[in-house]
């Protein structure tokens, strides 16, 4: 259930297997090692992945979503970023949306082996760890952008870039200003804006589908629904 799998292309391969084995935050790996020992009562009997998480999706993607951080006993358990969160979590709620939207081939994303694929898209996090109270520090996450950055390296068509969550925007846009220089004005996070960034792809903004924003409504399926039928607008532009 947990081998790694092997993505299409050399460079994504490389990379994945950097954010695997990477170490550089003792916090948040005894963190997840903790969690993959306690377990919670419904996964008693699985084997936890319990290792840095890497992205997930087509190699020739247009569209890259950036999310926050693998959850404890979601990505964290099953080796795949917004996988195995519970019916109803982040992971649904997200794959419900792609798939109407035209980018996944399911509705849901419950395990690894599940079948889903997604066209023109990748799903990857600012933070590849499971981070205590879903709160990294500003050091961790500045440690994991390298792997963000050798991602978006190795996915030479991605064209625009949809941050779920105000700590994945912020990261992106600081991994756009090494890129390219400081992006002045600084883009502000608010739901359903939309940056043409002078150097990389498009950036859009968009809260978090975590339980605590689509339970209380702050992002509904159709505000999801929103940001990706703009998506898939500006793809459809010429480049």
């Amino acid at each position: 259930m947990h081998a790694v799998r092997r993505p299409a292309t050399q460079a994504l391969a490389a990379a994945h297997r950097r954010i695997v084995s990477c170490t550089a935050c003792p916090r948040l790996r005894a963190y997840c090692e903790r969690v993959a020992c306690e377990k919670r009562r419904a996964f008693r009997g699985e084997v936890y992945w319990a290792r840095p998480v890497p992205g997930f999706g087509d190699p020739r993607a247009r569209l890259l979503l950036v999310g926050l951080a693998p959850a404890a006993h979601g990505a964290n358990r099953t080796g795949r970023v917004f996988t195995g969160d519970g019916a109803g979590g982040s992971g649904d709620f997200l794959m419900a949306a792609l798939h109407r939207a035209g980018f996944a081939s399911m509705p849901t994303s419950q395990r690894p082996d599940d079948g889903l694929v997604l066209r023109d898209a990748f799903i990857t996090a600012a933070v590849r760890c499971a981070p205590p109270g879903n709160r990294p520090t500003p050091e961790e996450i500045a440690r994991c952008l390298p792997h963000l950055d050798a991602e978006l390296a190795a996915l030479p068509r991605v064209r625009l870039v949809v941050a779920l969550g105000r700590i994945a925007f912020d990261a992106y846009l600081r991994l756009a200003s090494g890129r390219g220089g400081a992006v002045r004005p600084r883009p502000r996070f608010a739901h359903g804006a939309s940056y043409r960034l002078p150097h990389g792809p498009t950036l859009i903004a968009c809260y978090h589908p975590s339980r605590q924003n689509t339970n209380t409504g702050r992002l509904t399926a159709g505000m999801m629904n929103g940001v990706l039928a703009e998506a898939a607008r500006i793809l459809s532009l010429p480049e």
